[in-house]
């Protein structure tokens, strides 16, 4: 089993089990929106963040990226690294129906999708060798590729995301982190010139 140095961050028990038997890390659940008002948990976060480092593992739906984004806002963002699950729709085995948007949580999903998850995020794995990619695409990139602030980008961004297997809510910046984690510009031109049909 693959060991992470950063502490993991999820939503809740469920999601923790899933992990716990994928990767051997520290991870911390925020009790879903109990975090907002849970002080001590607030300066926990932000005392391992200092000490190793964070990723936060958050569901692909709205309540996930309002938890993960509230994170954002109490911890330091250059401590934090965010993965992302694709949006899959169905339903937990566990559960008697779906979620509110119909997509898998973070326990739904398989365990190498979790682990791509993390390596995509940059989790530093014990015995691992990784080589940190620079940030060399930018929000003027996007808007020269018609990913942001033009007519039918939003369309188009979304056809990118779900070439890469992303979350449709992800924000400008988020996608920006993930992009430079993922792709070198010229990745970037060829995927947004000729996304690959994703069979829909």
């Amino acid at each position: 089993m693959l060991e992470v140095r950063e502490v993991i961050v999820v939503e809740g028990r469920y999601d923790k089990n899933a992990l716990s038997q994928v990767v051997n890390a520290v991870i911390l659940e925020t009790g879903g929106f109990g975090v907002f008002n849970d002080k001590q948990k607030q300066k926990l976060l932000r005392s391992l963040a200092e000490k190793r480092g964070l990723i936060v593992l958050t569901d692909s739906d709205g309540a996930g990226f309002v938890i993960r984004n509230f994170i954002r806002s109490c911890v330091d963002p250059a401590l934090v690294k965010h993965a992302y699950i694709p949006d899959v729709y169905g339903k937990e085995r566990r559960k008697s129906k779906a979620s509110k948007e119909g997509k898998l949580g973070v326990e739904g999903m398989r365990p190498e999708t979790l682990l791509e998850a993390l390596r995509r995020a940059g989790a530093s794995f014990v015995g691992e060798e990784t080589e940190a990619k620079a940030a060399a695409i930018t929000k003027a990139d996007l808007y020269r590729l018609g990913l942001s602030g033009g007519e039918g980008s939003r369309e188009k961004r979304l056809r990118l995301l779900k070439a890469l297997d992303l979350p449709e809510h992800l924000t400008a910046n988020a996608l920006l982190d993930v992009l430079n984690a993922l792709l070198t510009p010229k990745e970037l031109i060829a995927l947004a010139d000729n996304p690959p049909d994703t069979g829909e």
